[in-house]
């Protein structure tokens, strides 16, 4: 009886995603499938409405959107790499300043315990900052409610002011949907390949977010290759879209408004902190690089991987540079965010 009602709870969040999704398509949104299901599913949350996220589908449906991401790398991405190096070298400067300063809000602004405001400042993956927040002894809650509060601030903030300010728009339209019959069955073969394989071998090789970096790794190396030339179908895209936005959605469920207004203020201030940091190291290494600011500041953007990446093939940016430069940074703050926490010890008090 449970598992039915938790059933039923993941179908009518999935019904939520849909019906927002086409919603925010409708109103000409950039990334309308995620942030409609995203913002539709926060709302019947905080209402307390019986849903629940699809979490079960998520390991199904990021492996496509790590292939549809592989898909826009190219062969003459490769000879870009060195145009990147500025950016590695400055990545570790860029979230200190970002981490510290939001840190700062969370401790003295917020009143949170030094554990938990540590843990809720890091701009790294939301499940290794709560696994390693609450091994630390911090409050998971607040943890779970602030990073889930950053990723949906840094998709609206992104989507929102390059969609409304500069016209960006994105999603499946007439120009680039791509129907089922499209790929021949050959490309069928690869991109399922791409999905399995990648998949695999992320998992394998230990990659951080490995269920959206091994796929794309592997759809890259084979479209860069032409061994396949096309894209997954745009039906598959956008399921996975409103999946993905509906369980970002749901981690709102169980908050109360007292709750909301305290700690959402309070990642308003430490995401905006983050955000005025992105903007200007990313404009310095629009300068010193000679790319679009909006590739820059894409790149230090504190969101997840996957939402950041399809922002970056919605704005027609370099997806290989900007998912790269995420991977680094998620590596960077798992691999070091407890050493350095250990190392600071009572000084962060």
């Amino acid at each position: 009886m449970a598992l039915r009602s938790s059933l039923i709870a993941q179908f009518w969040s999935l019904i939520i995603g849909v019906v927002s999704g086409l919603a925010a398509y409708t109103a000409g949104l950039p990334l309308p499938w995620m942030l409609g299901a995203m913002l539709g599913n926060m709302a019947f949350a905080l209402i307390g409405a019986p849903i629940a996220g699809p979490t079960k589908l998520r390991p199904y449906v990021i492996p496509v959107l790590g292939v549809m991401l592989g898909s826009a790398i190219t062969a003459d991405i490769f000879s870009q790499l060195s145009g990147w190096a500025l950016t590695v070298v400055i990545l570790p400067i860029y979230l200190a300043v970002a981490a510290g300063m939001s840190f700062w809000i969370y401790r003295r602004v917020g009143g949170y315990d030094h554990v938990t405001a540590y843990y809720s400042a890091m701009p790294g993956g939301l499940n290794e900052m709560l696994i390693l927040g609450g091994e630390a002894g911090g409050d998971e809650r607040k943890i779970a409610l602030a990073h889930a509060a950053r990723v949906l601030l840094v998709i609206l903030f992104v989507a929102l002011f390059f969609g409304l300010f500069l016209g960006v728009r994105s999603g499946a339209n007439g120009r680039n949907w791509i129907p089922l019959n499209a790929p021949a069955s050959l490309d069928y073969v690869y991109l399922f390949g791409a999905a399995v394989i990648g998949s695999w071998l992320g998992k394998l090789a230990r990659l951080p977010a490995s269920a959206v970096f091994g796929p794309m790794i592997v759809s890259g190396i084979l479209h860069a290759l032409k061994f396949v030339e096309i894209a997954p179908p745009s039906v598959f895209v956008i399921a996975s879209q409103i999946v993905i936005g509906a369980i970002i959605g749901t981690r709102f469920i169980g908050a109360t408004w007292r709750e909301l207004r305290r700690d959402l203020g309070l990642a308003v201030l430490g995401t905006g902190v983050m955000l005025i940091v992105a903007v200007c190291f990313g404009a310095s290494i629009a300068w010193a690089s000679h790319m679009s600011m909006s590739q820059a500041f894409l790149a230090f953007a504190p969101g997840g991987l996957t939402e950041m990446s399809l922002l970056t093939l919605a704005m027609h940016q370099d997806v290989a540079y900007v998912s790269t430069i995420h991977i680094i940074r998620i590596t960077m703050v798992v691999g070091v965010a407890a050493f350095v926490f250990g190392l600071l010890g009572r000084r962060i008090n």
